[in-house]
């Protein structure tokens, strides 16, 4: 069910400003027990958004993994986003139109401080479940390297304890094509369309690797021209402006590279020392954006951690698309 909440107070950010009033949309399945101990909280990753049953079928849903008549599943869209939750598009109380350009710079602590928000306001204090991938899992982290008491366990895929260099350069070329956009500084929804679909277009690229194309957009033909590839990469990048912002995209690629769990609490692997909870670490073999090295670092420094490696081709977005193999380590895992 989609419902929104609105804090009618200022939420202070981590790098100065506030938001006047914050409106968080956010989805729930099934009903929370009279003990409030069902509770499983999904954090999404940089374009989706709070309807984790739509783009996470393959694991939240009737008969699967997390199934509304067991659980109580949560998912919020994320502070920037175009979702319903507060963002470059929303109406600034003190001007009465829309931030757009005006918005303020968030990390992903502002994320999880607009999730511990929506926490209070459902009454949830133990969360049985926290499951994120990627940018998801980077939320994850963060809340619990603030609150390690608040996760009995924790599923991270394809994710990591820092935003990398390789992850910044991409985000920053990314940013690049948005800037190059001749009406980006414009205001109005619409502004910097073109580039984003170029942005989406370099986030494809990393997002699968070498192997998957070669598989799926190979031209046998011998044509000069028209390449499916090429299509494929155009048509992914107008799919995404038809239904997201660029703006948005801008705004928390900037909130992906702000990721430290050591930012201020000291070293990276005395934060990942704190956390208590039952933790399962995922990665995809074949994932170029967030390499195995990132969650043999996290199932290291993670006291109560196991580490399971998933053979799969489709890169990063495997996390995504293996849900069988990811359901399985799961089942295993939590049985044990």
């Amino acid at each position: 069910m989609k419902q929104v909440f609105t804090y009618n107070l200022p939420l202070k950010l981590e790098y100065g400003g506030e938001l006047p009033k914050v409106e968080i949309t956010f989805h729930t399945y099934g009903e929370m027990s009279s003990t409030r101990d069902n509770v499983v909280w999904v954090f999404h990753a940089l374009t989706a958004n709070s309807d984790a049953s739509d783009w996470w079928n393959g694991l939240i849903g009737e008969g699967k993994q997390f199934d509304p008549s067991k659980y109580f599943i949560v998912c919020a869209n994320i502070l920037g986003s175009c979702y319903g939750t507060t963002g470059p598009l929303s109406i600034d109380p003190s001007t009465r139109t829309p931030y757009y350009h005006r918005f303020p710079f968030i990390t992903i602590r502002d994320m999880v401080k607009a999730h511990r928000l929506l926490a209070k306001y459902l009454g949830v204090n133990k969360i049985l479940f926290g499951l994120g991938g990627s940018m998801g899992g980077y939320q994850l982290l963060e809340w619990a390297a603030e609150e390690s008491e608040r996760f009995e366990n924790i599923v991270l895929l394809a994710t990591s304890a820092a935003e990398s260099a390789w992850g910044i350069a991409i985000h920053t070329t990314q940013r690049m094509a948005i800037e190059a956009d001749p009406d980006w500084k414009e205001n109005h929804p619409q502004a910097g369309k073109k580039g984003l679909m170029t942005a989406r277009g370099i986030g494809m690229l990393t997002y699968r690797n070498y192997e998957t194309y070669v598989r799926t957009q190979r031209d046998e033909d011998g044509r000069i021209d028209g390449h499916s590839a090429e299509s494929y990469i155009r048509y992914q990048g107008e799919k995404l402006a038809r239904r997201f912002n660029a703006m948005s995209y801008y705004t928390l690629t900037k909130a992906m590279d702000s990721h430290h769990l050591g930012r201020e609490r000291g070293s990276i692997e005395s934060v990942l020392a704190q956390i208590q909870s039952n933790v399962l670490i995922i990665g995809i073999s074949s994932d170029l954006l967030c390499p195995l090295a990132e969650q043999e670092f996290l199932a290291r420094h993670i006291p109560h951690a196991t580490y399971q490696l998933i053979d799969s081709s489709y890169g990063h977005d495997g996390f995504l698309i293996e849900f069988r193999a990811i359901s399985d380590a799961i089942s295993a895992h939590y049985r044990s």
